[in-house]
């Protein structure tokens, strides 16, 4: 196997990582808000596929991801069946903090998995970043909205879409100096993963509006 190959290996495995991680954000938060079994597969799939989808179609990759894998979908699709069985059989509610771990997780494998994929077909290197970022944040700014509520990335004043790009440049710093082996992925999953979660955990805020007399 030359190194392209393996290259184009590991990026597939961290999307199918990533697909895994944004469906688990998206099923639980839908089973949160007591959604019916199509409104917990809805929510699913739009949070595991938004991303990948949004970014083959920014770069013009025909088909999108799940359709050249139709077995991303099938996998998705066991997750919601097995999921929703277990979670009756055992009468749990699962709480928000499991969600923002698999968000915390899924956001940093497809930021690096969205860079990697734009600096295989020659992009530059801010394209590489922004790519990272959309299939990164997408996914979860489409399972917030069918769930009725404002995007995270948009309302909580911890960083998300700042992770998401300082993890972008982790990537393409080590890929320039290293290439875009799995050094350079690591980087990009480490610093936007351990930026969310660092966020969360000593809950840092970017600057936002201060009203009058506040």
């Amino acid at each position: 196997m030359n190194a392209a190959d393996s290259a184009g290996l590991l990026l597939s495995g961290i999307e199918v990582a990533g697909t895994l991680a944004f469906a688990l954000s998206g099923f639980i938060e839908a089973t949160r808000k007591r959604m019916d079994i199509v409104g917990v597969a809805a929510v699913t799939f739009f949070a595991a596929f938004g991303g990948g989808t949004l970014r083959d179609l920014l770069l013009d990759h025909r088909p999108f991801f799940w359709v050249r894998h139709s077995g991303y979908v099938w996998i998705v699709l066991a997750m919601v069946v097995v999921g929703s069985v277990w979670l009756r059989a055992v009468h749990l509610s699962p709480s928000a903090r499991p969600m923002l771990w698999a968000d915390a997780l899924g956001l940093g494998l497809f930021s690096a998995s969205g860079s990697g994929m734009a600096w295989e077909i020659g992009q530059p290197a801010i394209v590489c970043a922004l790519m990272g970022v959309v299939t990164g944040v997408f996914g979860g700014v489409m399972r917030d909205l069918l769930c009725n509520e404002v995007p995270a990335i948009f309302r909580d004043h911890r960083p998300y879409a700042v992770c998401s790009f300082a993890g972008a440049w982790a990537f393409l710093g080590v890929a320039q100096w290293a290439g875009p082996d799995w050094r350079a992925l690591a980087a990009g999953i480490v610093v936007t993963a351990g930026l969310r979660l660092a966020a969360l955990a000593f809950d840092w805020r970017v600057p936002g509006r201060r009203d009058a007399g506040s």
